[in-house]
């Protein structure tokens, strides 16, 4: 029994436990509108305590005007005696004093009553009063305490969207999942390309790519000693200056270098 009786506590503990961590986030989730109805409940006590309030004032005025009434009364007797006394009417002063003497134990009676109902009045009175200002501090901290929770949440978020470890839903979050999304798909269409081209004769297309890199070579070397050619060609010699048929006579057709030669032989 004892070993049941402990299973069952811990079960108790373990349930209460997960009840007060529901409730917890429940609260959390749904801050502000709790606070604002611990508000509402704190005007609600505080009319509870008017209603209650009200109820003992009335009991004490009731009290309280029974009371004065049976003062008064109490006193108009006492006149009455004296009146009675000064006209020489001693039996109708003592019924006076008697009517008197009953007035005066209900006043004594009703005192301690009055009494206790004029302090749970003003007791009351206090507490109402006291509520009230509680009620006011109550109003301007719950302001303050929403403001002070949605700036920490708006922080918290800010702070986890930084970190990048905010909730599922966080747009930076989704942009990386987009991101692996598309390089995923690119890295598939690669992998069918790949599989795509794969059996073509790859030797031959390298060797009609060979063929075409031989032309422009060639083209090139052809351009390399046409330049080199030019290059190593001597200048050409003046040519002879004109003279007419009529001065040139015989010797005209010797051209001017072989005859400065032939002059500088003799």
């Amino acid at each position: 029994m004892a070993f049941l009786s402990d299973i069952f506590g811990r079960m108790g503990r373990v349930a209460r436990g997960q009840a007060n961590q529901g409730v917890d986030a429940l609260e959390d989730a749904t801050f502000e509108a709790t606070v604002k109805q611990t508000v509402i409940d704190m005007k609600n006590e505080l009319m509870r305590m008017v209603q209650a309030s009200a109820v003992a004032m009335s009991n004490y005025n009731r009290l309280d005007a029974e009371y004065q009434k049976y003062v008064r009364q109490a006193q108009e007797w006492k006149d009455r005696a004296g009146v009675a006394l000064d006209a020489g009417n001693e039996d109708l002063a003592r019924k006076a004093l008697a009517k008197k003497s009953e007035c005066d134990r209900q006043v004594a009676s009703m005192q301690q009553a009055v009494e206790q109902a004029h302090e749970t009045s003003e007791k009351l009175k206090q507490q109402v009063g006291e509520l009230k200002r509680k009620i006011e501090e109550g109003e301007r901290t719950a302001t303050t305490l929403v403001a002070r929770k949605n700036a920490a949440v708006a922080q918290r978020k800010v702070s986890e969207a930084l970190a990048g470890v905010g909730n599922a839903d966080n747009a930076f979050a989704a942009l990386n999942r987009f991101e692996e999304t598309v390089s995923k798909e690119e890295a598939t269409a690669k992998a069918f390309d790949q599989l795509a081209n794969t059996g073509k004769d790859e030797d031959l297309e390298a060797q009609f790519a060979q063929l075409g890199n031989h032309g422009v070579d060639a083209e090139l070397e052809a351009l390399k000693r046409e330049r080199q050619g030019g290059a190593k060609l001597a200048p050409a010699q003046p040519s002879a200056p004109y003279l007419p048929k009529e001065l040139a006579g015989p010797s005209a057709s010797v051209p001017a270098g072989q005859q400065a030669g032939e002059k500088a032989k003799a």
